[in-house]
């Protein structure tokens, strides 16, 4: 199967709604890095998914040859999902467009796609994590997981 890597906008990006939930609980972050994990394998990917609730880790799976480098990746993605409170992959095209956006951040911030936060009212209380593959591809199933779980 041939995966073509998502192309992504600013624009669209802006527009898809967060991830606002009215709670978010260790179950939902099993069941969402689950779902992660179906559409990791529907595409025949290699991936990493983390689900952290605050700092703590809630869920995570390695597939393929992912390893310790990606968890460590997703740690300076998470930096970014925080920091801008919204996906990494916006924040990555964001300074793609204007490098200063990055001025006074360290080098633990990694500008690359593949993490998502998760509100509760205006509060980031979790995110959604991936590497291993290309970052578009990363927040392309992230993303998809996301959609499964808010349908449910």
């Amino acid at each position: 199967m041939t995966n073509v890597e998502p192309d992504y906008s600013i624009a669209q990006l802006e527009a898809v709604p967060e991830a606002r939930f009215a709670d978010f609980t260790r179950d939902d972050a099993v069941r969402l890095g689950e779902l992660a994990v179906a559409v990791t394998r529907e595409r025949g990917l290699s991936l990493e998914t983390d689900v952290h609730i605050g700092e703590q880790l809630a869920f995570r799976a390695q597939l393929g040859k992912t390893g310790q480098q990606n968890a460590d990746v997703i740690v300076g993605k998470r930096l970014v999902a925080q920091h801008f409170k919204h996906s990494s992959l916006l924040a990555r095209l964001k300074k793609d467009a204007d490098p200063s956006i990055a001025d006074g951040l360290g080098d633990e911030y990694k500008f690359w796609g593949g993490c998502i936060p998760i509100f509760v009212e205006d509060d980031i209380v979790a995110t959604i994590s991936a590497s291993g593959e290309p970052d578009v591809v990363d927040h392309a199933v992230i993303a998809e997981a996301l959609q499964r779980f808010s349908a449910r």
